[in-house]
């Protein structure tokens, strides 16, 4: 802890990291930092540098696992006030990097701001779901993101607009650690046809996908540059045989074949070991190799 002096009141030691994730797995974080403004989160990134110690950013732990031997390192979660707040200039909104990605759906069509709509039934928070440009088959968040504040490795700030912000599919030209805040372009809209897209979306959600279960979401990326009528990472993973295969407490879900749930008893080797299998037996049919679209964290 003496790395961390004078910042006891936000710093945990040994904390345990499945209570921070979607999955509920895994050991702990040798240190567990929750920084209430830029200016200890830029103390705590200097102090991690000063002595080499490896930095996690976690957002709402929707599409991690963690190993079961936990995290060697920080883990820095960006929930403090400072990083939870939401605003509105005209039809641009600003949300920081720890706003959860629901609560700005949701304050936004109470507004009557279109734009977000797409993003219904995706987990995770604001900073997350930039990093990776979540979405799905109704769009991503890329489309609406004008510009981020960002910090880097020395805790300098800076700011990325477009067209220097680049999206593409689940990944960004973001290669600074943080994601301090997004200002997102709206359109005006009808509160109650925006809120009705909301409930069709999230319909469609929970029709497709295992929402009642322990999972992270999509396991693995759909293979790059797929097009109309090419078979999705999910597709291959079912064509293959796969929907129900189980290792230890980890099984192929029989509603999404790309959700891979967690059940009692379940360890995060359990997941590894059923990824491996899953993206063997794909190759093997389909000359394709997975690539994954969850982080693993060891």
């Amino acid at each position: 802890m003496a790395i961390f002096s004078g910042l006891e009141k936000i710093v945990e030691t040994k904390h345990p990291m499945a209570k921070e994730t979607w999955y509920g797995l895994g050991g702990p974080a040798d240190f567990f930092i929750r920084p209430e403004n830029t200016e200890q989160l830029a103390q705590v990134v200097k102090r991690c540098n000063e002595n080499k110690v490896p930095i996690y950013v976690l957002g709402y732990g929707s599409n991690i696992l963690v190993s079961d031997k936990g995290v060697r390192g920080v883990v820095i979660q960006l929930k403090g006030e400072k990083f939870s707040q939401i605003s509105f200039v005209k039809e641009q909104a600003i949300a920081g990097a720890g706003v959860e990605l629901s609560r700005l759906i949701l304050t936004c069509a109470k507004k009557g701001l279109s734009g977000l709509e797409p993003l219904t039934g995706i987990p995770g928070s604001i900073g997350g779901a930039i990093r990776m440009n979540s979405g799905g088959n109704f769009g991503d968040i890329g489309t609406v993101v004008e510009s981020v504040t960002l910090m880097d490795k020395d805790g300098k700030v800076s700011e990325k607009k477009k067209p220097e912000l680049q999206f593409d599919y689940r990944q960004t030209n973001i290669t600074t650690k943080f994601i301090l805040e997004a200002r997102i372009n709206m359109a005006p809209g009808d509160p109650e046809q925006i809120t009705k897209t909301i409930k069709e979306n999230w319909v469609y959600k929970k029709n497709n996908q295992p929402l009642n279960t322990v999972n992270a979401g999509c396991v693995f990326k759909n293979p790059r540059g797929l097009s109309a009528g090419a078979m999705s990472a999910g597709a291959m993973i079912d064509r293959a045989g796969l929907k129900g295969m189980q290792i230890g407490g980890a099984i192929v879900s029989e509603k999404h074949a790309n959700f891979f749930i967690a059940q009692k008893g379940c360890t995060s080797q359990d997941v590894l070991r059923l990824i491996d299998v899953v993206k063997e037996k794909v190759l093997k049919q389909f000359n394709v190799e997975l690539e994954l679209e969850i982080e693993i964290w060891k």
